[in-house]
Order: C-alpha cells, then structure tokens, then sequence
C-alpha cells in the first residue's frame, strides 16, 4: 500500500473512524520520535550539544525559563 492507497483510505473515513485514527497516529507518531531519540542519545548524538550547554551554564550565559 502506498501512501496515496493511505490518503484515500483516510479521506473515507467517517468522523468517529478519524477520530480513532488520528488518536493511534499520534501515539504511532511519538513511539517512533522516541525510539529516534533514544538512538540517538545511544549513539551520542547529543553528546557535544550537552557538553556546550553545561559549558553555557557553568560560564553563566543561561538565563532562566
């Protein structure tokens, strides 16, 4: 199925089917964002950003939320 079968499909449900959709896509949608994160962290990706925000804040050029 690709993703113009998906958008039919989609455009056909009825509100309370979108509704149901919508509602497990989202969740979908943020399992696979975590799962990337979570590599990501695993790999070390974030490592250098880290390393210059304790930098920034150490060297008081943070300012408070």
């Amino acid at each position: 199925m690709g993703v113009e079968d998906l958008e039919s499909a989609v455009s056909h449900l009825s509100a309370v089917e979108f509704a149901r959709f919508r509602k497990w896509f989202e969740e979908f949608a943020g399992d696979q964002w975590d799962r990337e994160i979570e590599s990501d962290i695993t790999a070390g990706r974030f490592d250098a950003a880290g390393k210059q925000a304790d930098q920034d804040f150490e060297a008081g050029r943070c300012t408070p939320l």
